[in-house]
């Protein structure tokens, strides 16, 4: 439900991301057909397609429209994107993933697992031809994709997790890949290093800003909205920032440490959510969100907007933070 309207509403982009589109689909084709049904099926059941989003639009600035190189940039970074999600659904045990059966509840966790592997393998050759760097780079990206996961992992049921723990988990989970596809945009394109650092700065901090705020979601949201159920970071186990926040605060503090430590029922996640919207917990989390949107709008104050195309796409950029929290459902 998260909405990307300031960049996807660039003319700019259109063409590009139906370019990547293609190019997704293009490059989980095998001689196998099995394997191919399989790694195009989140491919096919759409997705906000945020960090080859972030690649193109980088991509324009240096200098547009995309060339080939960014256009295979982002499908790599997607495909990374796209292997982790195969593989995070089996771990969470999840049943739909973006309204459609997840790859792991219609094929089982082994089919998922190596096509998970497949769209790895997919994204490291792509990156392994658009040079040396952009192919290390994508694969430091999912080494730290790997740790930020087992960071959350070993602090499952953890009512003790501190907000530190968190943010440097969701900063590999998460950041690390926002970072890489707005780095991988900028080299492609040919942009000069002060602005690559820059660039990559700002797709960090928006990809703190996306995890807070895609952890809020599954507390204030509903199963439709989010198109997968509600609540299950609560019923794995996963403490995020709204959880701690909620724990740390006086006012009803107590009942919810008591309800958490272990699996949840239904009725238990429904009680849990609500006594993290009642006291203040989600507001914080909020601020939180906020303080990382502005670092991500000032990373990119020091780069030239060049000219009037440049210029909306920096805009676009520089406000996707704030319009991700913007997006956040009013929740009682």
């Amino acid at each position: 439900m998260v909405s990307l309207a300031p960049l996807l509403s660039l003319p700019c982009l259109e063409d590009d991301l139906a370019r990547v589109e293609k190019a997704l689909l293009a490059n989980v084709r095998t001689g196998d057909p099995f394997l191919a049904e399989v790694a195009s099926h989140l491919i096919t059941a759409g997705g906000k397609r945020l960090r080859p989003a972030l690649a193109v639009a980088v991509g324009e600035l240096g200098g547009g429209p995309a060339d080939d190189d960014v256009i295979m940039g982002a499908v790599a970074v997607e495909l990374v994107h796209l292997g982790s999600l195969y593989h995070d659904d089996v771990m969470d045990e999840a049943r739909t993933r973006r309204n459609v059966d997840s790859v792991n509840a219609r094929w089982g966790n082994l089919v998922a697992i190596l096509a998970g592997d497949f769209l790895l393998a997919r994204a490291s050759e792509i990156a392994a031809s658009l040079g040396t760097e952009v192919a290390g780079l994508l694969a430091a990206t999912i080494g730290k994709l790997c740790e930020g996961q087992v960071r959350e992992l070993a602090q499952t049921f953890d009512v003790t997790r501190s907000e530190e723990s968190y943010l440097l988990s969701i900063s590999g989970k998460t950041a690390a890949l926002m970072a890489t596809a707005c780095r991988v945009g900028a080299i492609t394109a040919g942009i000069d290093r002060p602005g690559i650092q820059a660039l990559t700065e700002f797709g960090e901090q928006v990809g703190m800003v996306f995890q807070i705020v895609d952890d809020i979601l599954d507390v204030v949201a509903t199963d439709e909205e989010l198109g997968k159920p509600a609540g299950n970071d609560l019923v794995e186990g996963v403490y995020t920032l709204p959880v701690i926040r909620a724990l740390a605060a006086s006012e009803s503090a107590e009942e919810l440490r008591r309800l958490l430590g272990s699996p949840l029922e239904r009725d238990e996640v429904d009680a849990a959510r609500s006594i993290i919207r009642s006291n203040g917990a989600v507001g914080a989390a909020i601020d939180v969100a906020r303080r990382y949107a502005g670092s991500s709008a000032e990373a990119l104050s020091a780069l030239p907007a060049g000219g009037e195309g440049g210029a909306r796409v920096m805009a676009a950029l520089a406000s996707l933070g704030d319009h991700l929290i913007e997006n956040i459902p009013v929740y009682a």
